[in-house]
């Protein structure tokens, strides 16, 4: 057997490497991909030949994310349950493509990953797997009853290593759990398992890495603007960028102006529901950019129809169908809907808010002269409101006619 595990260098992983070779008689090789997390992935080859990997690759992958993960959920507008930006959710198929190419490469049969069994990564990693090599086997440890008796916390999972001479930095009373990546960062687990527990406090604050506390922000506001062409954002403040070049810019404003904290209680794709921190700055700066030039440029039932369609597209992110025939189906229909959203946002950004404060395009669908309340003459004549009110209300009259009028109260 020769597996591939997707490897962080980090206590479970680290556990798992060594478990996994030992427990299967494997060759294990190992894989981190470089999603943007700006972690320290130097030596991460030397680490796992050390605690058993025949071979190790870690790949770049931040362009990608980027221009192909990233780019295409923002022409949605995408957010999960009208808060969460879904950071952890697109980089994970991602992850698992550039796995099985690793697999491919070194003709292995088997993918590892050490999601745990109660939350959404195991999902999206494994339909990603399901997606683009349902002919290679899955071992998913934590799902594993001799695995999880072997492991029962953190404590033994410390022991284990130090038994077997494998070098991990880890606590027993770590607080939290911490993924990163260009979107975003989140935190769980540990002590925010408690919906209650204020991160905010000035005890507890250093826990964010990506954003000043909005009341340690900068005094004076800060103007940035955004030029979009079919939806994506081109350049920052006139600089022509690429994606990559973009989410950089904007994490760095975004970031020095404490904008983009969220603090959540989410519904899990497994069932369950969990409290989750996230920082995400730079991404949320562009969503609400890219909401406000769709505003000026889309025609009004093409963007409810799109609307109505959010929560969906967020979903299928959120629960790992990246790869569903559903997923491309709808996405195809989103960027055909941006066709025409081109144009510059002007933002300010103050103390954790996102102030819009101009917009315009070439292509704005806008009309001075037809929105004038100053008497101004245009195309549309108040008078015509006349019968187009009397052929909408006619329903309403017909139901309060045959039928009684509608409950005013609960």
């Amino acid at each position: 057997m020769k597996i591939v595990l997707a490897y962080s260098g980090g206590l479970d992983t680290s556990v798992l490497l060594r478990w996994l070779k030992d427990t299967y008689s494997a060759e294990v090789i190992t894989f981190a991909a470089d999603v943007g997390q700006e972690e320290e992935l130097d030596g991460l080859e030397e680490k796992a030949r050390a605690t058993g990997a025949s071979a190790h690759y870690t790949v770049d992958l931040v362009d990608e994310y980027a221009s192909d993960f990233i780019y295409p959920m923002a022409r949605a507008n995408a957010v999960y349950e009208g808060q969460y930006f879904l950071g952890t959710s697109i980089a994970r198929p991602l992850i698992a493509k550039a796995q099985i190419e690793i697999a491919r490469r070194e003709n292995a049969d088997t993918l590892s990953h050490g999601a745990t069994g109660k939350g959404n990564d195991q999902c999206r990693f494994e339909l990603t797997y399901a997606a683009l090599a349902p002919d290679l086997q899955v071992i998913a440890p934590w799902r594993l009853d001799n695995f999880r008796e072997s492991f029962p916390g953190r404590s033994e999972m410390i022991s284990y290593c130090r038994e077997q001479g494998i070098d991990v930095e880890a606590s027993a009373s770590k607080p939290y759990s911490m993924d990163r990546n260009l979107l975003h960062i989140s935190y769980e687990a540990g002590i925010l398992e408690d919906p209650w527990f204020d991160p905010t406090t000035p005890e507890n604050k250093g826990m964010f890495k990506l954003t000043t506390a909005p009341e340690d922000a900068p005094d004076e506001s800060e103007y940035v603007e955004l030029n979009f062409e079919k939806g994506d954002c081109v350049a920052v403040n006139s600089v022509a960028m690429n994606p990559l070049g973009v989410m950089r810019k904007l994490n760095e404003l975004g970031g020095k102006h404490g904008i983009g904290r969220i603090d959540l209680v989410e519904n899990r794709f497994v069932g369950m529901k969990s409290r989750g921190i996230y920082e995400t700055p730079g991404g949320t700066i562009l969503i609400h950019a890219h909401r406000q030039i769709e505003s000026l440029t889309m025609d009004r039932d093409l963007m409810h129809l799109r609307d109505g369609l959010i929560p969906r597209y967020a979903e299928m992110v959120y629960y790992g169908f990246w790869y569903a025939p559903e997923r491309e189906a709808l996405q195809a229909l989103i960027d055909d809907s941006q066709k025409t959203v081109t144009g510059t946002v002007r933002l300010k950004l103050y103390k954790g808010n996102l102030i819009t404060v101009g917009r315009k395009s070439p292509l704005s669908l806008y009309d001075e002269k037809t929105a004038s309340m100053e008497g101004v003459q245009s195309d549309y004549n108040p008078n015509d409101a006349t019968g187009f009110i009397r052929l909408q209300a006619l329903r309403l009259k017909a139901r309060h006619q045959n039928q009684g009028p509608p409950p005013t109260s609960p």
